[in-house]
């Protein structure tokens, strides 16, 4: 029974100290705008532990920096699906989603498509 106790605080111990206080990962974020941006970023940096969050209009990519002993990848994608933006793990209630900005509606063609229009009138 000792040698079971202690090789379960063994194990414990371990496991904490593998849990990294700068953990980096991507997660793609559906949005179309720099409002979209702002509120994705403002969800995710909420999120205990959270150190960094990026989030790109173009890629829909979510740069995060985060402390894995407060905060999981599934916690922070969670926290920006309530603020109404779909993840792959995690997808945003009908709720959340009709809360956003009408320009922000990143489900719709159309909101997709006069995104796209912008961008590209602002290339030329």
């Amino acid at each position: 029974m000792k040698k079971a106790l202690i090789i379960l605080f063994i194990m414990f111990g371990l496991g904490v100290q593998a849990q990294n206080k700068n953990a980096k990962a991507v997660v793609e974020v559906d949005g179309v705008c720099m409002m979209c941006k702002q509120r994705i970023e403002k969800a995710a940096i909420k999120s205990k532990g959270v150190k960094s969050a990026v989030w790109n209009v173009k890629t829909h990519e979510l740069s995060l920096i985060f402390d894995e002993r407060k905060t999981t990848l599934a916690e922070i994608q969670g926290n920006v699906a309530a603020v109404g933006h779909d993840t792959p793990e995690v997808i945003a209630t009908e709720e959340a989603y009709n809360s956003v900005h009408e320009c922000c509606k990143y489900r719709s063609e159309e909101v997709k498509k006069d995104h796209n229009e912008k961008t590209d009138d602002n290339k030329n």
